[in-house]
């Protein structure tokens, strides 16, 4: 518990509104996002945007992760990143919309536009979850799992 005389200082902040969850969805299906060629400059900007605490900033660190992590592998320190970036984008959708957090997973990956980033408690409900081939580029989206 913080007292709430000390909130700006511990650096905490109200939920995000819909309006910019929806401005933010809008982002992950459409937006553009660059960043460096170079995985130790990318991480730095990378780290910038994530202590920003702003949800588009996050958003544009997920984006950009998960589209290089399309056509080639990431760092291990670039694949903690893209977790983190993913569990505050989910847990922030799913206080902001009063969903569970695999349910805003599924909407996560679908502004993202990945088609398997699916929770595994939500397959395993439906199928049995089978885990995809290594290396299979359609399956790029596995680190968006829980």
């Amino acid at each position: 518990m913080v007292p709430f005389s000390h909130v700006s200082e511990v650096g905490l902040r109200k939920v995000t509104r819909n309006g910019e969850m929806a401005k933010m969805l809008n982002f992950l299906s459409c937006g553009d996002c660059k960043s460096s060629s170079d995985w130790k400059d990318r991480f730095k900007e990378n780290s910038a945007k994530m202590q920003s605490g702003s949800l588009l900033e996050v958003a544009e660190v997920l984006k950009a992760l998960v589209a290089i992590q399309s056509h080639k592998s990431l760092s291990f320190r670039e694949k903690k990143m893209l977790d983190r970036a993913r569990n505050m984008l989910v847990a922030e959708l799913a206080t902001s919309r009063g969903v569970d957090e695999p349910e805003a997973a599924v909407i996560l990956a679908k502004a993202l536009g990945v088609q398997l980033a699916i929770p595994r408690a939500v397959v395993s409900a439906t199928r049995p979850f089978v885990p995809p081939r290594p290396g299979a580029r359609e399956y790029f989206a596995a680190s968006l799992l829980p």
